[in-house]
């Protein structure tokens, strides 16, 4: 696969469909890797006539790792909770979402549409606002603005995310496999299919040492309430009712705050992207890409 070069860190990215279609890029989440976007997903968004552009974040997947890079994550939380002075981090959200640009450079694109999963989400938000230029329009799926008040986890969800995985193989992915259970949309929720895609992702890159650096850059950036009250972009919210992650609350504060931006709930939906909703989502994500201003 091919990389792309943010000053020394390196991205892993892959595209599906004809690059003379307009471009769009997929922005996965904490700890997730670019095959988190199954592959018969970007087919689908391929099919509806954009060139797929998905890429693994840095510290996960076969992007830079930054190996030893030590982060207490405890001390930063603290800060964030009781005012104090931020610890540094390796990097933050704003580092995140320039190795996305980093991306489009690598293939020589100026503009292009862009959506985003979770930490994905908050992401692409950060690219709105920092790098708009770059953009023809957002989405944002089972996100939140950063602010504490929006989009709280429920316990049990924030436990799963937060607890370390064994490092032997099968232990790894049937501990993946309770995590979903918890995370994933009730109605579709597939045991068999999540067990696949947790041996894959093993397979392909088993990396947990990542994830504390991930979260640090989530919680240093703090919130992006600000910011996005100046984008201007075509901005559309997709969040699940039934997300136990990042509850309702996180996109729906994310529409209000965004100017014109489009808000669409989906009942069954919890906090990943199962294949019964793709028609829809598939649609919903072109449908909002056909009124690209520009």
């Amino acid at each position: 696969m091919p990389r792309a070069d943010n000053n020394g860190i390196e991205i892993e990215y892959d595209t599906i469909g004809d690059p003379s279609d307009e471009p769009l890029l997929l922005v996965m989440g904490f700890t997730a890797q670019l095959i988190a976007w199954d592959d018969k997903l970007c087919q689908a968004l391929a099919d509806k006539g954009y060139f797929v552009i998905r890429y693994d974040n840095r510290d996960c997947g076969l992007s830079t790792h930054l190996d030893g890079v030590v982060l207490d994550i405890g001390e930063l939380l603290n800060a964030r909770m009781t005012g104090g002075q931020v610890p540094p981090v390796p990097y933050t959200l704003s580092d995140m979402a320039g190795d996305g640009i980093a991306v489009l450079d690598s293939l020589g694109i100026d503009r292009a549409h862009i959506v985003g999963a979770s930490m994905g989400g908050m992401i692409v938000q950060t690219m709105a606002i920092e790098h708009s230029q770059r953009l023809r329009t957002v989405t944002s799926i089972m996100s939140m603005t950063g602010e504490p008040d929006y989009g709280q986890a429920a316990p049990e969800a924030m436990a799963a995310l937060m607890r370390p995985p064994p490092e032997d193989r099968a232990e790894a992915i049937e501990a993946s496999v309770e995590g979903s259970k918890i995370f994933s949309s009730p109605r579709y929720f597939d045991a068999a299919g999540a067990r696949e895609r947790a041996a894959a992702s093993y397979d392909r890159a088993f990396y947990p040492e990542g994830a504390g650096r991930q979260m640090g850059a989530i919680v240093a950036s703090g919130d992006r309430a600000d910011g996005l009250r100046n984008v201007k972009l075509p901005f559309l919210v997709i969040h699940g009712r039934a997300d136990t992650l990042i509850g309702l609350s996180g996109g729906e504060r994310t529409a209000e705050l965004v100017p014109g931006a489009n808000l669409v709930v989906l009942n069954d939906m919890g906090h990943d992207l199962p294949e019964p909703l793709w028609p829809f989502v598939v649609d919903l994500i072109a449908s909002h890409a056909s009124h690209a201003i520009g």
